[in-house]
């Protein structure tokens, strides 16, 4: 994958985090009790940080100073 194919990745993977995010605020406002669809969820977005964090290595490498 090129840079800017990281980068547009990683845009993609922050608007889908956002999304669960309001999605997850969304169900607990309105009094779900379906908690197994909330983990679920909250699984999805901890799996999508994952990514975000692995993309963002990429596209900044560490430097040792």
């Amino acid at each position: 994958m090129t840079e800017d194919d990281l980068r547009k990745r990683l845009e993609a993977l922050r608007i889908e985090h956002r999304d669960l995010d309001a999605a997850i605020e969304a169900l607990a406002a309105a009094g779900s009790v379906d908690q197994l669809q909330i983990a679920r969820l909250k699984k999805r977005k901890l799996k999508l940080k994952d990514q975000i964090a692995l993309v963002e290595d990429y596209l900044i490498p560490d430097i040792i100073a």
